[in-house]
């Protein structure tokens, strides 16, 4: 592939080992590539996994921006730890992308959706693979905790789940409707007033009791009444899977936290674990969950700038604030104050296609 002088000049090299060292940084990097129009190059791409390099779910999310961005893509096949990434015109409409396994589609929705908000006309996008990953958020997460606050930044969206999809079959589909508009900075500094706390455990092809008796000891830990426990029995045709969620709910913010029943673990250490990691996001007085806290920043910026407050900073928030300042996208600062850390955000750059 050919660089022209005008693109190398503006040619941005970032170090895919840096921080976490995942596929974050990729994800990220692609987003803010197409809305700043600067080419890419990426080196040493999740150098920090014990399997480096792009796996299929990655693969997926450097196509689908790729597409979207018109974009010219050298290093794009599994493996690869090196991807040059020149992106051209940025196009809304109707996409489709097919993972080809139970690779993450919401972490492909997560690099595509800052383009789709910034693009010349409304988007719907469908996305099939897994649809309720470890080591990934769930589309769950996105429908109860990320996308409520970017509405309430402004953003015209809608995102249903068509079909789940869990490890390893697969075979789920999410659909996103969205419409380019611009978003309002968002002061996110306190939980607001508590609605309580809600359970949803899920299972396919595995005895329904699994579920119930997960459900049953959430309840039990924390107090909880019948009407807010949903078990739900998906039955044997999505393959087997088991996913516990716990929602607490506040007026300002919700917190979603996603186990999964691992073989030879029982029901109730599932949900004692789902219940030590709420009990940590409860232990603190920050308003945003420590995975919804580094998802936050790329929209912050769309919107000019923003705050919030959250637990001690994870490594993945730390990541996302480096590839920002990386990029001369926006100055970020994460400080302690009392009980939690703020997080503040400025935007020293704009998108560069006109929204």
């Amino acid at each position: 592939m050919h660089i022209t002088h005008t693109e190398a000049s503006s040619l941005i090299h970032i170090d895919g080992s840096r921080g976490e060292g995942g596929g974050q940084i990729l994800r990220s990097a692609l987003s803010l590539s197409v809305l700043l129009q600067r080419p890419l190059r990426l080196s040493r791409i999740r150098a920090g996994r014990a399997k480096p390099g792009l796996m299929r779910q990655h693969l997926a999310c450097v196509q689908a921006a790729a597409q979207i961005s018109a974009a010219d893509v050298e290093g794009a096949r599994l493996g690869s730890t090196e991807l040059t990434f020149v992106p051209h015109a940025l196009c809304g409409g109707s996409h489709h992308f097919a993972i080809g396994s139970a690779g993450s589609t919401t972490l492909v929705l997560q690099t595509v959706l800052p383009l789709l908000l910034c693009a010349d006309q409304p988007s719907r996008l469908s996305i099939e693979g897994g649809t309720h990953n470890p080591m990934a958020p769930s589309v769950d997460f996105l429908q109860q905790a990320f996308l409520p606050q970017l509405q309430r930044m402004g953003a015209d969206l809608d995102l249903q789940l068509e079909r789940h999809g869990f490890f390893p079959m697969g075979g789920g589909r999410i659909v996103l409707q969205a419409r380019p508009g611009r978003l309002q900075p968002l002061s996110l500094l306190e939980r607001g007033d508590a609605a309580g706390i809600d359970v949803l455990a899920i299972t396919a092809g595995l005895p329904a009791h699994i579920g119930l008796r997960e459900a049953t000891a959430v309840a039990d830990h924390y107090g909880l009444r019948r009407e807010r426990l949903q078990p739900v029995d998906l039955g044997p045709r999505y393959g087997t899977g088991n996913v516990l969620a716990l929602a607490a709910r506040f007026a300002n913010v919700t917190e979603w936290v996603t186990r999964f029943g691992e073989r030879g673990l029982r029901a109730e250490q599932v949900a004692e674990r789902a219940c030590r990691e709420l009990d940590g996001y409860l232990a603190h007085n920050g308003a945003v969950g420590e995975h919804l806290a580094d998802q936050l920043l790329l929209p912050l910026w769309l919107a000019g700038g923003g705050e919030f407050t959250t637990g001690a900073p994870s490594s993945h928030l730390q990541t996302n604030a480096d590839v920002l300042r990386q990029f001369g996208a926006a100055e970020v600062e994460i400080c302690p104050q009392g009980g939690h850390w703020r997080v503040s955000l400025k935007s020293l750059a704009a998108p560069g296609h006109s929204r």
